[in-house]
């Protein structure tokens, strides 16, 4: 599939003109700064929309996977964290915080929690490594996170629930998102009192703040 109709859904949710979300048109993607590390990137943000949840994003292929995590990725190995699944977006939405306007899709205030690289770590059963994306279209996809605040193994995993064995059309695949090292830091942060990683706020003090750092998707850079 490609970037274009990676995001064809992402883009069709949106309308650009009220929401100040990267659009990951080619003048935008352009703007944004240039990558120099080596390894593929992900963040972690947290969107107070009308449910409070994380959404985990990894750099695949030229787009961020993205999952919605309800409760977010934690740092304890017994904690199985339902994902679910949600459209691509574009690379330069790692670095979006700010407040998508009411009435707007995901309209809320988002912060970027944690952000870094990762190693994917996927292997066939002959222990050659498989590529990122293809591991993620089998159903289970493992990899070391890099980052600021989390860091360590972890894993996606797929299954089946009992809408989508039943042949619902309205079911969705659900994945688990699980810590598969050894526990690292304090499992996972009060939402509403996380900081960012961008600017050390807090969702409100974002919300409340004019000068909060947000994405100018009309003119490609940020404020």
């Amino acid at each position: 599939m490609s970037e274009k109709d990676g995001l064809r859904t992402y883009r069709g949710k949106r309308h650009f003109d009220k929401t100040s979300e990267p659009s990951g048109e080619p003048s935008a993607r352009d703007a944004a700064t240039p990558e120099t590390a080596d390894e593929p990137t992900f963040v972690v943000q947290i969107h107070d929309a009308s449910t409070m949840h994380f959404d985990f994003r990894l750099e695949v292929d030229g787009v961020l996977k993205s999952w919605s995590v309800p409760k977010g990725p934690s740092t304890d190995p017994h904690d199985k964290r339902l994902a679910i699944p949600t459209e691509d977006h574009p690379l330069e939405y790692r670095d979006f915080e700010g407040v998508i306007p009411s009435g707007e899709y995901g309209g809320g205030t988002v912060i970027v929690w944690g952000r870094g690289t990762y190693r994917p770590t996927s292997h066939d059963k002959r222990n050659r490594p498989v590529p990122f994306g293809e591991a993620l279209d089998k159903g289970h996809a493992t990899f070391d996170l890099h980052g600021e605040k989390l860091r360590g193994q972890y894993a996606l995993t797929r299954f089946h629930g009992r809408e989508e064995k039943s042949g619902g059309s309205a079911a969705k695949p659900t994945w688990l998102l699980v810590r598969t090292g050894h526990r690292s830091g304090g499992g996972t942060p009060d939402p509403r009192r996380a900081r960012s990683a961008r600017s050390g706020r807090t969702l409100r003090q974002v919300a409340e703040a004019p000068d909060a750092p947000t994405w100018h998707s009309d003119r490609g850079e940020q404020r």
